[in-house]
């Protein structure tokens, strides 16, 4: 067998990754793609009605040729328990080999199409408790288990760099993601751990169909490359780099997925 053809189509075989947020959109096909590249993942959603989906994936990822393991764990990261019934979940599905954690994603998230003037403490509260602090909190379960050379990728959204209107919890939030990723790389970075976020444009999902029409129409436009959205499987390519061996040099980044849309 020519191992070195095998370590190129599977760079991630024998690493455990956990995906937030996997049950549709970007989040799935982030999971999909790490283990299509040999990654094991855990898959996390939050509601009942979610769980078909998860199930479906976790079925169209076991049938690739190297059969990945999946794990899917029901959780709200928004919670301060969320984070740590994740690891619980994990400890018990692997007992009793210790647990390890080389990847972990933070796409979880949410936004609230509100005007400054409409927007209200409990719309913060639902925005800031799960797209910053569940972040946080989930990184922070993390670490413990995260060998050296670990991978943390962060999900946030051009609109950290750009002020559309009726979004701004979520433009903040996201804000908050990238000012996370410069800290954490600064912080863990001595033993060859990266933290790295990945900025997407529009892609078909869920999430895009509450951003105002308007706002989708005008990036498509002013988009260089031919005008359109992107695909989850196009980002998904750019996190699953920044998981890999390949990108042990990069570190504190901010990558726009966005065809051109942001070019800084």
């Amino acid at each position: 067998m020519d191992t070195s053809a095998t370590q190129f189509a599977l760079p991630l075989q024998g690493k455990l990754a956990i995906v937030t947020g996997a049950s549709r959109g970007i989040g799935a096909g982030l999971a999909y793609e790490l283990a299509r590249r040999g990654a094991n993942v855990c898959m996390t959603y939050l509601s009942d009605s979610s769980k078909p989906a998860i199930d479906d994936l976790r079925t169209k990822i076991t049938q690739l040729p190297h059969a990945p393991t999946t794990w899917a764990c029901q959780t709200d990261l928004s919670s301060p328990t969320g984070a740590s019934q994740i690891i619980t979940h994990l400890k018990t599905q692997l007992h009793p080999t210790p647990l390890k954690i080389d990847i972990l994603i933070n796409n979880a998230g949410i936004e609230i199409v509100n005007p400054i003037q409409d927007t209200t403490l409990d719309d913060y509260d639902k925005v800031f408790n799960l797209n910053v602090r569940g972040t946080m909190l989930m990184t922070q379960a993390v670490i413990p288990y995260l060998p050296p050379k670990g991978r943390i990728i962060n999900l946030s959204s051009v609109g950290a760099r750009y002020g559309f209107k009726n979004i701004s919890l979520y433009i903040a939030s996201k804000a908050a993601i990238e000012g996370f990723t410069r800290a954490w790389a600064a912080e863990l970075g001595a033993n060859g751990t990266t933290v790295n976020a990945v900025a997407p444009g529009p892609v078909p999902s869920d999430l895009l169909d509450r951003i105002p029409k308007e706002i989708v129409e005008l990036q498509m436009a002013t988009t260089p490359i031919e005008q359109r959205l992107g695909t989850t499987g196009e980002v998904a390519n750019i996190v699953a780099w920044l998981a890999g061996p390949d990108a042990s040099w990069v570190t504190g980044q901010v990558i726009c997925a966005s065809g051109g849309w942001v070019m800084y």
